[in-house]
């Protein structure tokens, strides 16, 4: 080998050696930042419309924890999380949605429109996912499904067609009904037009009147139950507000009292005392929901992200309350019934 040839060749193992050293200084000195990045704790909160009491709801906020966790999220590792309370106060709303954007969070999860609603008084920055929502548009949460536009998307509860099954069900597990009180709660059910319009208007198909009936207290609700069922045939559609949610226990007393067949969109109130219910499945919205905080904790802006319909329903049907009041369950409800509370 000539002398050229071996100082070009020692030169080239030189630069490869400087090289090869670079490389190691430069991804050890990336290995501290890699790893501040890795278990940097993001915080988020979460603010409930329910009481912290509240069986359901908490199995809402357990199923939304457990699908962040198999996301990557772990709480105390890198994610820290805020759940607020109204704990039955409607009025505490203002005060926490107050509190959690002051706590300046990365994100916020509200249960439903009054949270949203509550939230969006406070912040016009801080992204929100909502997870129980009904009319996103109307509610001016949103300019459209596909656009939100702003610092909201989530997850809606049902569209206003369901408002012909609610109906349906009901004449087929009580046929004899004629007189349909729907009742709900305005300040949890600020929407409640969203389903009430398409309500009253499918009533005539099926040969009933429906009666909308605002309640703001229990004493309202049996006052309201004792003249229903002292109408001939009369039935109920029990809104599934955070207010009636929260208080189903007392309903479902007051149905059996009252002798009064009744539908709701939710499960939880045929499991307490309604005869069936057809609507959402709450905890798959939650579920659905870790997925948009995932993304927006990822880098994702609340905007891009299309509002998402549910895309599992449940119906339920209790046969307990059915034999209670002399009804007989259609066996072709039943065949189609996912749940059957015996």
């Amino acid at each position: 080998m000539t002398i050229g040839r071996s100082v070009q060749v020692i030169e080239m193992r030189r630069r490869d050696v400087l090289a090869m050293a670079a490389g190691s200084l430069a991804m050890s000195l990336s290995r501290p930042v890699l790893a501040q990045q890795a278990s940097r704790t993001r915080h988020i909160a979460v603010l409930m419309s329910y009481a912290e009491a509240d069986s359901e709801a908490r199995s809402w906020i357990a199923t939304f924890r457990e699908a962040l966790r198999k996301l990557g999220w772990t709480e105390g590792r890198n994610l820290g999380l805020d759940v607020r309370w109204t704990n039955g106060d409607g009025q505490a709303l203002g005060r926490l949605a107050k509190q959690l954007v002051e706590s300046r969070p990365e994100l916020v999860l509200a249960s439903t429109t009054t949270a949203t609603t509550a939230l969006l008084q406070e912040t016009r920055s801080i992204p929100i996912v909502f997870a129980l929502v009904s009319d996103p548009v109307g509610s001016g949460f949103i300019a459209s499904f596909a656009r939100p536009g702003g610092n909201v998307t989530g997850f809606t509860t049902m569209p206003p067609t369901m408002a012909e099954k609610w109906l349906e069900l009901l004449k087929e597990v009580a046929p004899r009904t004629a007189r349909v009180a729907f009742v709900f709660n305005p300040p949890s059910a600020p929407y409640v037009d969203f389903y009430l319009e398409p309500i009253k208007a499918a009533a005539s198909a099926f040969g009933v009147e429906v009666v909308p009936v605002p309640i703001r207290t229990l004493v309202e609700l049996e006052t309201a139950l004792s003249v229903q069922a002292r109408v001939p045939h009369g039935g109920l559609l029990v809104w599934s507000d955070a207010f009636m949610t929260a208080h189903r226990a007392a309903i479902a007393m007051l149905l059996a009292r009252y002798r009064l067949p009744a539908v709701s969109p939710f499960r939880i109130f045929a499991e307490n005392g309604c005869v069936a219910s057809y609507g959402s499945d709450s905890i798959d919205n939650f579920r659905r929901a870790a997925t948009y905080v995932d993304r927006i904790l990822k880098g994702e802006k609340p905007s891009d992200l299309p509002v998402q319909q549910p895309i599992k329903f449940e119906l339920a049907v209790n046969l307990k309350t059915a034999k209670a009041l002399g009804l007989m369950i259609p066996p072709s409800v039943l065949l189609r019934a996912d749940h059957v509370i015996e």
